[in-house]
């Protein structure tokens, strides 16, 4: 676990998707470096526990339960943050939707508008409405999560990857935009994550699919997965948090619109 400091001490960080793995460890890093934090999520159950072990952290945590896909619920959760903690200096834009899995010739039309319904509107909904701010106070560092699936389109999984590809762009765009204005803007790429449930789902369905690329044994779709990566091993979640710091931070104060990859060698 990381040590306390106060090198963010005095911000504030607005995380969504903050209720899972990624998000949750993310806040916990930011906290543990002194901002203050606000969590937004669709999971009320979870924000609220998160809230909770934020706080513990001795810094102020707010949650706010938020669907990313309603612009009207974004800005209104936007203004509430500014009212309650005065400015919003981080924003790590996490919240997102894996799919189904299925080849493409067979993907269902309705989860493929789902998938690019949160992972590409909501960001996009979120980024707008917080850079809104950013550019006011001529100040911001945002983080977009993107993944592997956005450099190399993963098989069973095309609406994912293809809503990842559009994160990835959307991130040089905006960094285009918005370095007049002091805001960097960047992403992450992060591949095969685990020990948990995401790497349990991801195993179980590639081989409940099957196809050219995976066995139907989830064990040896697991040796698979495992064996296309250079470091021979499945990456950890708390491997995410300090590259996520490292952006926000000024250590990376002359890196805009750039994509990091947390893939054990595989991009």
């Amino acid at each position: 676990m990381t040590e306390k400091s106060a090198k963010f001490s005095g911000k504030v960080a607005l995380l969504t998707g903050a209720g899972g793995n990624i998000g949750l460890a993310c806040a916990h890093r930011l906290a543990r470096s002194g901002a203050a934090v606000a969590l937004l999520d669709m999971n009320a159950q979870a924000l609220q526990a998160a809230e909770k072990a934020v706080a513990a952290h001795g810094v102020k945590a707010r949650s706010y339960v938020c669907d990313v896909t309603d612009i009207a619920a974004v800005r209104d959760t936007v203004a509430a943050v500014v009212a309650e903690f005065g400015a919003i200096d981080f924003l790590f834009n996490n919240a997102g939707y894996q799919g189904a899995f299925a080849p493409v010739q067979e993907y269902p039309e309705d989860d493929f508008a789902r998938v690019m319904d949160i992972n590409v509107r909501g960001a996009f909904h979120v980024l707008r409405t917080v850079s809104q701010h950013m550019v006011a106070r001529k100040f911001g560092r945002i983080v977009n999560t993107a993944s592997m699936a956005g450099v190399q389109g993963p098989p069973n999984m095309a609406a994912y990857g293809a809503s990842k590809f559009a994160i990835i762009g959307l991130t040089e765009a905006a960094s285009k935009d918005l370095a007049p204005y002091n805001i960097r803007v960047n992403a992450i790429s992060p591949a095969f994550m685990g020990p948990g449930m995401m790497w349990d789902r991801q195993v179980e369905l590639q081989a409940k699919v099957g196809s050219q690329y995976f066995s139907t044994d989830p064990k040896e779709v697991a040796k698979q997965m495992i064996g296309s990566v250079p470091m021979r091993r499945y990456g950890n979640i708390e491997e995410i948090p300090g590259v996520v710091e490292f952006l926000l931070g000024e250590d990376s104060s002359y890196m805009t619109g750039v994509n990091l990859p947390i893939a054990g060698g595989i991009l």
